[in-house]
C-alpha cells in the first residue's frame, strides 16, 4: 500500500483552513499541570488542547495543527524523548517549548535532543514559572489578527455553547481583602479562540439579548453554588441591561433563580449608568422591588452623567462604579480626581458604596485609596479569569486569610 509522505499529509490537513488564532498543545503526564497551562494559554489568546500519550500525538498534530507544542517531564525523560522523536517523524513545523527544572540534566539533554532533531526549540521555561514568564516565552506567537468581521452571531454562540463567564475580583481598598467578583461574559470560538464581548454582544433591542441575559444569570448562580461548597458565600455582580426588566415577569423570574442556600447573602446587578439616567423611573422601581429579594442594583460605568443623579430625592441603588475613563491615569490628572470626588460625595450622601474601575497601576491604586473609594477593580490586582482559576487562586487565598 502506498503511504503518502507526512509532509504532504500536513499540507493537505491545512488546505482550505484559515488559522486565525494560534493553536497550542500541552503534553505532560500530570492532568493538573496540563489544566493550568491550558487556562494560561487560553488567556493569552491561544486555542489550546492537550495530549498525554506519545501514541496519540500524530493524530493530535494532524487534527489541530498546533503552532506551539509544550512538553513537560512529569512522565519521565523516556516519554518526553519519545514525544520529541514523534514530532520529528511527523515533520512538526511549529515551535517546541520544554518546561522543567532549570538545573536538571535531563531537561538540558532533552533540549539538546530537540535541537539535534531539527525541531524549532524555544528557550527552556524553567519551573516554577509565572504567567509573565510564559507570555515572555511565547510572545512571538501571540495573536495579532483583527477581531472577527462580521462579528460572531450570538444566537449561534448560544446554540453552540461557546459562551463562558469569567470572574474579576473586587478588592477592599483599605484591607485588600476580596469583597466579591464581577462575572464577565466571554466567547470561546473554535477558530478565533477567546473573543471579547465587543465582537458578539448584540444591541439591547436584539431578540437574542434576553436569552443572553438569562444565560448570564443562570451560569452565575451555578458558579456560585460551586464556589460556596468550598469557600462560603461569594458576592457576585453581573451585568444586565435595564431593558431586561421591561418584561412583566422579569423580577419574579430573576428572584426565582436566587439560591435558597443559607449562606447566600445576595446578588448585585450592574446596569450601565447612561441606561439608568435614560430610564430613571424604571431603574428606581426595579431597584426598590429587587431589594425585597436580596438583589441590589449597582450603577455601572458612571461618568459625565453623574450630576443628573444629584436631583434624586431617594436613591435605591447600593453601589456606584466610576467609569474607568475617570480612573485610569487619575493619579496624574487633577480634573479626573475632581470628578471622582464629586461622585464619592454623591455616593456618601446616599449611603452607597463606591468602586474604582480600571485600576492598573500602583499610583492609581494609591490615589483611589486616598480619595476614599470603598472598592477597587482592575488588572493591578487581577485580570478576569475562568471560574476554576478564580476559585483556586482568589477564593482559596481569601479563605486561608480568614481562617
Amino acid at each position: 500500500m502506498h503511504m503518502q509522505p507526512t509532509a504532504e499529509i500536513n499540507a493537505a490537513a491545512t488546505f482550505g483552513r484559515r488559522k486565525v488564532a494560534p493553536h497550542a498543545c500541552v503534553a505532560d503526564d500530570k492532568p493538573h499541570i496540563r489544566s493550568f497551562l491550558l487556562e494560561a494559554l487560553e488567556e493569552l489568546g491561544f486555542i489550546a488542547s492537550d495530549c498525554d500519550q506519545p501514541t496519540a500525538l500524530p493524530a493530535v498534530v494532524l487534527d489541530r495543527q498546533p503552532d506551539l507544542f509544550l512538553l513537560g517531564l512529569s512522565g519521565g525523560g523516556i516519554a518526553a524523548n519519545e514525544m520529541l522523536e514523534t514530532l520529528h517523524r511527523i515533520v512538526f513545523s511549529g515551535k517546541v517549548l520544554l518546561f522543567g527544572p532549570r538545573a536538571s540534566l535531563m531537561v538540558m539533554a532533552l533540549q539538546s535532543v530537540g535541537e539535534t532533531l531539527g525541531l524549532d526549540m524555544l528557550p527552556l521555561l524553567p519551573t516554577p514559572f509565572s504567567d509573565i514568564d510564559l507570555r515572555d516565552r511565547v510572545r512571538a506567537l501571540l495573536p495579532v489578527e483583527a477581531p472577527p468581521n462580521p462579528p460572531v452571531d450570538v444566537g449561534e454562540a448560544l446554540h453552540a455553547n461557546w459562551l463562558e463567564l469569567w470572574y474579576q475580583p473586587k478588592i477592599e481598598t483599605r484591607t485588600l481583602a476580596m469583597s466579591g467578583a464581577e462575572a464577565l461574559i466571554r466567547l470561546r470560538h473554535p477558530a478565533w479562540g477567546i473573543v471579547s464581548p465587543a465582537c458578539f454582544l448584540p444591541d439591547v433591542a436584539d431578540p437574542h439579548f434576553q436569552t443572553l441575559s438569562e444565560f448570564v444569570v443562570s451560569r452565575a448562580m451555578g458558579d456560585w453554588r460551586n464556589f460556596v461548597t468550598d469557600h462560603g458565600h461569594v458576592e457576585i455582580s453581573l451585568n444586565l441591561p435595564v431593558t431586561f426588566f421591561e418584561h412583566p415577569a422579569a423580577i419574579e423570574n430573576l428572584a426565582r433563580q436566587m439560591p435558597t442556600h443559607p449562606a447566600f447573602e445576595g446578588l448585585i446587578v450592574e446596569i450601565d449608568g447612561s441606561e439608568i439616567v435614560r430610564n430613571l423611573a424604571l431603574a428606581k422601581r426595579v431597584a426598590q422591588q429587587l431589594r425585597n429579594h436580596n438583589i441590589g442594583i449597582a450603577i455601572d460605568d458612571l461618568g459625565t452623567d453623574w450630576p443628573l443623579l444629584m436631583e434624586l430625592d431617594n436613591f435605591p441603588f447600593v453601589e456606584i462604579k466610576v467609569d474607568r475613563a475617570f480612573v485610569s491615569g487619575f493619579a496624574d490628572d487633577r480634573l479626573k480626581q475632581v470628578v471622582c470626588r464629586r461622585i464619592l460625595e454623591l455616593a456618601d450622601g446616599f449611603g452607597a458604596r463606591t468602586v474604582a474601575e480600571g485600576v492598573e497601576t500602583r499610583a492609581d491604586f494609591q490615589t483611589a485609596r486616598e480619595l476614599g473609594f470603598d472598592l477597587i477593580q482592575g488588572f493591578f490586582f487581577a485580570k478576569p479569569m475562568l471560574p476554576g482559576k478564580f476559585a483556586r487562586h482568589i477564593l482559596s487565598r481569601s479563605s486561608a486569610r480568614q481562617s
